[in-house]
């Protein structure tokens, strides 16, 4: 049953995402840059997260005289996670909080990205059998989540 699941989670995946960058998981958006960031922030308040900061670079370009497609980035997290997290490898410290960037790319269309939680598993040596790694992997369905309910 838990091979079913994975297959079935890794197909959509695999529908909606691309891989821009190493370690970056990204998905399509059906909503401008910010209302995803919106739903988004309306979605992690209501489970507790705390919503840190929104960063409009599309804002920051302008006040210097230059062009940028909507580009905003979301920074979030949960002390309750990322504490252990850090607990186990401090240089975590680096990628959290959480955050997830929305942009509207050449032809339109919006993305939201972020970084793979697995990704920073091997980026900060934190070993397959070690507890945090297994936290990571729950944070990586999570983000997911997220990522997938704020851009539908």
């Amino acid at each position: 049953m838990k091979l079913v699941k994975l297959v079935l989670l890794f197909s959509v995946f695999i529908s909606t995402s691309v891989f821009a960058a190493e370690g970056l998981i990204a998905i399509k958006s059906q909503h401008s840059v910010t209302q995803t960031l919106d739903n988004l922030s309306e979605g992690l308040t209501a489970k507790g997260m705390t919503v840190f900061s929104r960063i409009d670079h599309q804002a920051g370009a302008s006040k210097v005289g230059k062009q940028l497609r909507a580009t905003s980035l979301l920074i979030f997290g949960n002390p309750n996670v990322g504490t252990p997290l850090m607990q186990c490898q401090q240089s975590i410290a680096m990628d959290l909080p959480q955050k997830m960037l929305a942009w509207q790319d050449e032809q339109g269309q919006v993305w939201l990205g972020y970084n793979d939680p697995l990704y920073l598993a091997q980026r900060h040596d934190i070993d397959m059998d070690s507890p945090c790694y297994a936290v990571l992997e729950k944070v990586s369905v999570v983000l997911e989540n997220f990522a997938q309910a704020a851009s539908q």
